[in-house]
């Protein structure tokens, strides 16, 4: 986990988030070391309609993933985002369950802070952790229909994340020319070795900070076209 953010301590009488037991740290280490592995095999080809195609950049953003494309969520960022200079740091939205604690690891060992929460467990103290990383300077990365679904249909949160932070959504997805489907909810995606992947970065959403709950429906239906103009199964 990166020195530079640590979210806060809870209080007592508050959800505490399931941590990974010392079987959970092995399998997480053994995930990353597969997942470098495998990151290091594919054919990636990008497309940037942000503004992250300027090296300089120092706008922060909270990028916007589909649950069922978290496997390469992290290589994302790091050899695209994260060339624009060396101070960025990212801290992820973590579901506070048992699995989300293994995940956490997993993003740990990538130098990523993991907040844990969820629209049903630790939903507010997960918002103001990630309120908080973000006035550290930390970029922030959602999964807007997990932890549970619907798959590919966003919940409200990320919306008001972004209003009340003043960042600018940005909706991430990619392609893969060889994959494997899992039978979940999400029906998620694990790359085959050395297929191509085409990742898109999409145009920003802006939330401006007077925006009322009619706008805040707006911009989530907005935020699902944009992210589903970029999805292909």
């Amino acid at each position: 986990m990166s020195a530079h953010f640590r979210p806060k301590r809870p209080v007592s009488g508050v959800v505490v988030p399931e941590a990974a037991r010392w079987h959970g740290r092995l399998a997480a280490r053994i995930i990353a070391t597969l997942a470098r592995l495998l990151a290091s095999s594919l054919r990636w080809h990008w497309t940037d309609h942000s503004f992250f195609n300027d090296t300089g950049t120092e706008q922060r953003a909270i990028f916007a993933i589909w649950h069922n494309r978290l496997a390469l969520s992290v290589f994302l960022y790091h050899r695209h985002v994260a060339r624009c200079g060396r101070r960025r740091r990212l801290a992820a939205l973590v579901s506070a369950s048992r699995d989300g604690g293994l995940l956490a690891r997993v993003l740990e060992l990538f130098q990523v802070v993991g907040i844990r929460g969820s629209t049903s467990r630790r939903g507010a103290p997960a918002l103001r952790e990630l309120v908080s990383a973000a006035s550290e300077g930390c970029d922030l990365a959602v999964t807007p229909d997990g932890p549970r679904g619907p798959r590919y249909e966003p919940h409200p949160g990320v919306i008001s994340l972004a209003q009340i932070t003043q960042l600018p959504i940005v909706p991430v997805s990619f392609r893969l020319g060889w994959k494997w489907t899992l039978r979940s909810w999400d029906r998620f995606q694990i790359p085959i070795p050395f297929s191509r992947c085409d990742v898109v970065f999409g145009e920003p959403i802006w939330v401006p900070r007077s925006t009322d709950e009619i706008g805040r429906e707006q911009s989530r239906i907005l935020l699902k076209e944009r992210l589903m103009a970029l999805t292909r199964d």
